[in-house]
C-alpha cells in the first residue's frame, strides 16, 4: 500500500464521525470517500460498518453505498412510514407477474376500438392490424401492443403508435 494512499486513509479515517459528529465534518468524509480506490473503501467498510464488503461491487457504489450507511447512522436514516411504503410496494410487485398482459394502449386523440383496421405500407407491402378486445392480431398471431406488431413486422424496435402513424404531430 502507497504512502499516499495509507496517508488519505488516515485522514478519513481520523475524520470519521463520532456519536456525535459535527456536519462539515460528515461532509468532508464522504467528500474523501470517491477519492479511495477499491483497498482505501474496503478498509473504511470494515472500520465503520463492520462485516464483509460486497465483493461484486464496483468502487463507485461502494463508495456511495458506504456514504448513505455513515450519513444514515449519524444523520438518521429513513422513516420508518417510508420504510413501510416501499416495504408494502416491493411485497406487492413480488406478488404479482413481472409483465402483466394488458388492454390495447391508446394515445390522447387515437380512439381504437375492437375491430379497428390499421393499414401501414413497409417495404412496398401493405401491412394490416386489427385492434382486438385483448391486443392486436397481425397475420394470424396476436400481440400485446402495437410495439410488438411493429417489431415483428419491421425485425426493429418501434413505437407502435408512430409506426401505424397514431401519434400526435408537435404541430397538432
Amino acid at each position: 500500500m502507497s504512502k499516499r494512499l495509507r496517508n488519505e486513509i488516515g485522514v478519513v479515517r481520523s475524520k470519521a464521525p463520532t456519536s456525535s459528529p459535527d456536519r462539515d465534518e460528515m461532509a468532508a468524509f464522504v467528500a474523501a470517500l470517491p477519492k479511495l480506490d477499491v483497498v482505501g473503501l474496503t478498509l473504511c467498510w470494515r472500520n465503520h460498518l463492520g462485516g464483509a464488503v460486497p465483493a461484486h461491487l464496483p468502487r463507485w457504489l461502494l463508495a456511495r453505498i458506504l456514504a448513505y450507511r455513515l450519513q444514515a447512522a449519524t444523520h438518521g436514516d429513513l422513516e420508518r412510514s417510508i420504510l413501510r411504503r416501499l416495504n408494502a410496494s416491493r411485497t406487492r410487485a413480488s406478488e404479482t407477474e413481472p409483465f402483466t398482459r394488458r388492454e390495447p394502449a391508446t394515445r390522447e386523440g387515437a380512439s381504437l376500438k375492437p375491430g379497428a383496421l390499421l393499414v401501414r405500407e413497409w417495404k412496398g407491402r401493405l401491412q394490416h392490424a386489427m385492434v382486438l378486445e385483448e391486443g392486436f392480431a397481425w397475420q394470424g398471431t396476436t400481440y400485446g401492443s402495437l410495439s410488438q406488431v411493429a417489431k415483428a413486422i419491421t425485425g426493429t424496435n418501434w413505437n407502435g403508435h408512430r409506426f401505424f402513424g397514431l401519434s400526435k404531430s408537435r404541430d397538432a
